[in-house]
């Protein structure tokens, strides 16, 4: 299983807009050497993190099946980026197109400091950007290094500014499970 977390706030050098460049991308995602887009999650409206007075994101993941090296992925990725008229600058800044490898291998459960890519992605059980649409896709998924279930990382974040873009409410907060009893 390979997650991608797909994510868009500036218009295409065409004009199209962030959600257009976000359904441009999976259906580049699916034509990858050796790999199948198998599931896509709903699209989701997000506040920028860290907060700014940037546009709101677009974001999504989609659940691929197949098999590649981590290092061909990223570098598939990039074309993908670029193709869409990403140009790198400032860590956080607007971008026409992010694609980010969340998890990879048997189950998702590829563990992988170094070279980069680093896999799952350091930052994916901090951003409800990213757990939010994951679950769409790939719910029983667990993080290989944290063992906790996406719906448990979900849980422990605020979900506030992430708005799915089809109207349909987005899953309430999961509460947390119970401490066990010692």
């Amino acid at each position: 299983m390979i997650l991608i977390a797909i994510g868009s706030n500036l218009p295409g050098a065409d004009g199209a807009p962030p959600e257009a460049i976000c359904r441009r991308a999976a259906v580049l995602l699916d034509s990858l050497p050796g790999l199948r887009l198998v599931a896509l999650s709903a699209w989701y409206r997000t506040a920028p993190v860290p907060a700014s007075d940037q546009p709101d994101y677009i974001n999504g993941v989609a659940r691929l099946r197949g098999h590649t090296e981590p290092e061909i992925l990223l570098a598939a990725l990039q074309a993908i980026e670029a193709a869409a008229g990403r140009v790198r600058g400032a860590p956080g800044a607007a971008r026409t197109l992010d694609l980010d490898i969340v998890a990879m291998g048997p189950g998702g459960g590829l563990r992988r400091d170094a070279p980069d890519p680093v896999v799952p992605h350091p930052r994916a059980h901090l951003r409800p950007f990213v757990l939010m649409p994951l679950l769409d896709v790939a719910p029983a998924w667990r993080h290989p290094v944290l063992g906790r279930p996406a719906a448990a990382l979900m849980a422990a974040l605020d979900p506030a500014g992430v708005r799915r873009l089809d109207g349909r409410p987005a899953p309430p907060r999961l509460q947390s499970p119970p401490a066990s009893p010692n």
